[in-house]
């Protein structure tokens, strides 16, 4: 079965708002724990537009799931990561002026570092993941770092506007997901995902985790981060859920 990593860096997007101390994205991770995450996923920016070094450093004391840290893969953040450990890493492509994560990492634009970058990690017994497209080159430079796990890039799947884009996106997932288990990497996936087009991504198989964040924040605002989360995993199971919600948003108009 699927499992879901609860993304929770917006909680920290309303706390850096007003620079205060609320609210508290550990007790954030906390209740959705409670609300059935199998992990929680915190992107430490190099500008620290969200989420602080010290978030970080009480989250790993204090998560019973397991921590995935997102991060650039350089100097700094390997540093960091060598210092708290999380339970895994995934490394992602940064620029100070994006919103969010506009698509995956080119590893093909630096294989010799990345492998690296690889070693230092899983050397010091913290897996890599690589957040990636679902392209056959950057499938096998992922495999080439020895990386244990690789994140398919679902934005472009998320963003399609008809039926006909959003399959062609679905079977590059797919096909991405076969290449990958069969060149011995693990494969969890996130971008976009939402409760009403999660299910189909979910149904992958071997897809492992989705990472799952800003639809989830933006519900537990209205009914709380538990019951946001536990909705989250019926709709990942392909429950009547997803019906629900569409039903209570068209109310709602």
């Amino acid at each position: 079965m699927t499992t879901l990593g609860v993304n929770i860096d917006h909680v920290a997007t309303i706390r850096q708002a007003r620079k205060t101390v609320e609210p508290d994205p550990v007790a954030a991770a906390f209740l959705a724990e409670l609300g059935g995450a199998d992990g929680i996923t915190v992107h430490l920016r190099e500008d620290r537009r969200h989420i602080q070094d010290r978030d970080v450093e009480i989250l790993r004391q204090t998560v019973r799931t397991h921590l995935n840290l997102e991060m650039a893969p350089t100097e700094e953040m390997i540093e960091i990561a060598l210092r708290i450990k999380p339970d895994y890493v995934t490394l992602v492509p940064e620029k100070r002026q994006e919103i969010t994560t506009e698509g995956g990492l080119n590893l093909l634009s630096d294989l010799d570092y990345f492998c690296s970058v690889v070693d230092k990690l899983q050397s010091a017994s913290i897996p890599v993941s690589w957040f990636i497209d679902a392209q056959e080159s950057q499938i096998k430079a992922a495999a080439q770092t020895n990386a244990l796990f690789i994140e398919l890039h679902t934005g472009q799947y998320a963003e399609a506007h008809d039926a006909t884009s959003r399959k062609q996106e679905l079977d590059f997932l797919i096909q991405g997901t076969q290449q990958a288990r069969e060149l011995g990497m693990s494969v969890n996936a996130g971008h976009g995902l939402t409760y009403w087009n999660v299910h189909p991504v979910a149904c992958i198989s071997g897809i492992e985790e989705l990472n799952i964040g800003h639809t989830i924040i933006s519900r537990s605002v209205l009914v709380g981060m538990e019951r946001a989360v536990s909705e989250m995993k019926l709709a990942i199971q392909g429950n009547n859920i997803s019906k629900q919600l569409k039903n209570q948003e068209n109310k709602g108009r």
